[in-house]
């Protein structure tokens, strides 16, 4: 069961906010259309009421910075075995959509407009050579019955199927609206099932906790600074600092210098903020870092530029070494992604060996 969501406005007393009927789904769908990162930063709208070629249409069609599809339905009124059959119906028509499919798709529900453009604006990189790998399927609801929960746990536990619910609750308070999110299952955790489900087909599974981390060194960033205050941190435009969003807390980071080698192993203790939200603790107490003694000159450079800005992910450091001690050797992992999960089995077993970790 999903956990439930209570709103208190704060005053002499705490009042409840209590909660309201959403006038129709179509409202939720027009929320969701207007800002996917309701549901996901990552995600990136393809378009909504897309025709497939059984004669039906899907609610949303989003894809992410990897270039994978995700299917998004709302419930309405259909019974459970209805509306999930339909998501896996709509996955087995989208899992061999082409690249040149899914442009024409793209144009076709944005007048005209190019792929390459809409990735472009959303990412600020190009779209990946290979698109469509795989795809995730969503159920948004306001609330969910038993049975669609069995039927979804079933599917992502025993087959590793990447399909999750969320629900929306309504809220009005004083003249204002509010929407909230609840998750029937873990995201992560999901990814994780699905990932050891497509091992079988020759891919290694993730973990669930390991992520890699490139740390490009510039006037931006700088690893002392990182070593000394506690973070990773990307910056200079979406492709670089979009990944970032996928850290959570209690994750493990190895970390990258390219062309050097791998300098430390950390967990993750918050989410990734702005620049200026970031506070460090120094000899004069909690300050922002951009009044820190810094390595990395311009790190706030674009601090005003929500695009352009560097942000920062907290990190509490397991092992680390200078970038002079750098570990690296042949087929370890690397790639230019800020942040990625980490499958490969061999990097972290060289790597956990050499920091003195458990696997």
């Amino acid at each position: 069961m999903p956990i439930e969501v209570g709103i208190w406005r704060l005053g002499a007393k705490p009042e409840r906010v209590h909660m309201s009927a959403l006038d129709s789904e179509l409202m939720l769908e027009d929320a969701l259309v207007a800002d996917l990162s309701i549901l996901s930063p990552q995600l990136m709208l393809i378009g909504r009421q897309i025709p497939t070629a059984y004669g039906k249409f899907i609610d949303i069609l989003a894809m992410d910075a990897s270039g994978d599809l995700s299917i998004i339905e709302l419930k309405r009124n259909r019974t459970p075995r209805e509306v999930v059959a339909q998501l896996l119906d709509y996955a087995s028509w989208a899992q061999s959509l082409s690249h040149e499919e899914i442009a024409s798709i793209y144009s076709d529900a944005n007048a005209g407009r190019k792929l390459e453009e809409g990735y472009a604006e959303a990412f600020d990189s190009s779209v990946p050579e290979q698109i469509n790998q795989n795809h995730q399927l969503m159920v948004v609801a306001s609330e969910l019955d038993a049975s669609t929960e069995r039927i979804i746990n079933y599917l992502s536990d025993n087959y590793g199927v990447p399909i999750n619910a969320v629900f929306f609750r309504y809220f009005r308070d004083v003249g204002q609206r509010y929407l909230t999110r609840t998750w029937l299952l873990d995201p992560e955790q999901v990814e994780q099932k699905a990932s050891k489900s497509k091992a079988k087909k020759g891919s290694e599974p993730w973990n669930g906790r390991d992520f890699y981390i490139s740390l490009g060194e510039s006037e931006h960033r700088n690893w002392d600074d990182c070593r000394k205050y506690g973070f990773v941190s990307g910056g200079g435009g979406k492709w670089y600092t979009q990944t970032l969003k996928l850290l959570f807390p209690g994750s493990r980071v190895f970390v990258n210098i390219p062309k050097t080698g791998y300098v430390g192993v950390g967990t993750v203790l918050e989410s990734a903020v702005p620049v200026t939200e970031f506070k460090v603790e120094t000899s004069k107490g909690e300050i922002p870092i951009l009044e820190a003694q810094l390595v990395a000159s311009k790190m706030g450079e674009n601090a005003d530029n929500a695009d352009l800005s560097e942000y920062l992910v907290r990190v509490q450091w397991i092992k680390v070494v200078p970038r002079t001690e750098a570990y690296w050797e042949k087929g370890l992992f690397a790639i230019q992604h800020t942040a990625c999960r980490m499958t490969n089995s061999f990097t972290i077993e060289k790597l956990s060996q050499h920091f003195g970790l458990d696997v």
